[in-house]
């Protein structure tokens, strides 16, 4: 009898270590992700900065600095209680500098931190369509509001428990294409929208005029910091790296995550030199980014040769994507953020329901998934685009979005911070 408590005792002893063990490498494995996503913060700050002009550079730069810090803490104050409390399925609940528990397979401080880089991306991705034209201090309102009020909410209905994951056939978008990009890309739209293209963009017949950036070295550093971040954003969204599946789920997503990247910046880069006779690099890592996007919502669920096809069609997308905001909408958008992130997070959220290898059309499965995924999109875009029209018409008629003429013209990195980026 004393053996067999004595055995029991250590059996009991092992689970234990086993089951700390992989809390620790879970939680390990979600802070490194974290920094990897935190990361392209400067990715963005550098695609930005290399695709708008040299009189804007600190502008912009602060403005990356500067989403990242509002919004992690207005996402601490309200929002990451509002995206993950549990009140009912169209928002959360309100828990001031989210004091309450969330998580029992982490401590809840790493799963703070890691929403907190996801709901800063969604931030900063309007940074560059409003670039060269924005009041710093409207920018500052908009972040600290989108990520307390606009993200968790929608986050809310997809990832907190809410109304999209309860449907029979559960809306699936693992890391966030329509939840974090689509909802940046929308606001984006509307800021841009809102606040008139740049002093000549557009000549008298409303022809578009190209404007270039000053620095593709910048801007292909950037993207490159990017595509590293998002092997932190896409597998990070496991949650866990103990265990064999999330092994081999993590290692799946890695690869999808890369392939779709490689196929989307590959197909921009042939269309374009059918088309213009020439392939061009900065277009190309518009569509490096464009398969990026479009893969985040299933990385987890597609075969790499589905994600190549997904990366790929993103590639062409957003090519036709940027010519017609640029020349039919007329809508003026620096970097292209609309259509890499708000259009190709779309579509690549809406291809889950082709090419999802256990719900997916493709593979025989009905178009329930495909229903649901077409739900989501339309709901979010929506539900982002009435409350960023809200936010920024409220800004630009209360407080000025838009810098003065003069400002605008000579560059607002010395009227607006008092230093250049450049001193030559």
């Amino acid at each position: 009898m004393t053996d067999t408590l004595l055995i029991a005792d250590k059996l009991t002893a092992v689970e234990t270590a086993i089951t700390d063990y992989a809390f620790s490498l879970n939680t390990v494995w979600v802070l490194i992700a974290a920094a990897l996503v935190f990361f392209m913060q400067a990715g963005f700050a550098l695609v930005e900065a290399g695709f708008t002009r040299s009189k804007n550079t600190t502008n912009i730069l602060f403005k990356n600095l500067m989403d990242f810090v509002m919004g992690t803490l207005a996402f601490w104050l309200i929002g990451f209680g509002l995206m993950f409390g549990s009140k009912n399925g169209f928002f959360g609940g309100i828990d001031l500098f989210s004091q309450n528990t969330y998580r029992s397979d982490m401590p809840d401080m790493a799963f703070l931190i890691f929403q907190t880089v996801f709901a800063a991306t969604a931030a900063t991705i309007v940074s560059g369509a409003m670039a060269e034209r924005t009041k710093f201090n409207a920018y500052l309102m908009y972040s600290a509001f989108i990520t307390m009020i606009i993200y968790p909410v929608s986050g809310h209905w997809a990832w907190g428990g809410g109304w999209l994951s309860q449907m029979a056939t559960p809306f699936h978008d693992f890391a966030g294409s329509s939840v974090v990009h689509m909802v940046g890309g929308m606001a984006a739209l509307i800021g841009a929208s809102v606040l008139g293209p740049r002093i000549g963009k557009y000549d008298k017949n409303g022809n578009a005029k190209a404007i270039p950036g000053h620095s593709i070295t910048l801007a292909t550093f950037g993207v490159f910091v990017l595509w590293i971040g998002w092997f932190g954003f896409n597998p990070g969204s496991q949650l866990a790296a103990a265990g064999t599946v999330n092994a081999h789920a993590i290692s799946l997503i890695f690869v999808t995550t890369n392939i779709a990247a490689a196929g989307g910046a590959l197909t921009t880069m042939l269309y374009i030199w059918l088309k213009y006779k020439k392939p061009t690099l900065s277009m190309t890592l518009n569509g490096a980014l464009a398969g990026l996007v479009a893969i985040t919502a299933g990385c987890d669920a597609v075969t790499p040769g589905g994600a190549l096809i997904i990366g790929g069609m993103a590639g062409i997308l957003v090519v036709l994507s940027v010519a017609f905001f640029d020349k039919v909408a007329r809508i003026d958008d620096p970097v292209g953020a609309i259509s890499v992130h708000g259009i190709c997070g779309a579509f690549g959220t809406l291809m889950v329901g082709f090419f999802s290898t256990s719900q997916g059309l493709l593979y025989g499965q009905g178009g329930a998934l495909l229903k649901s995924q077409a739900i989501g999109v339309v709901s979010i875009a929506g539900w982002t685009i009435a409350a960023s029209t809200v936010l920024f018409l409220a800004l630009k008629y209360l407080n000025g979005l838009r810098v003065e003429k003069r400002i605008e013209e000579e560059g607002l990195d010395i009227y607006e911070h008092g230093e250049s980026a450049y001193n030559m």
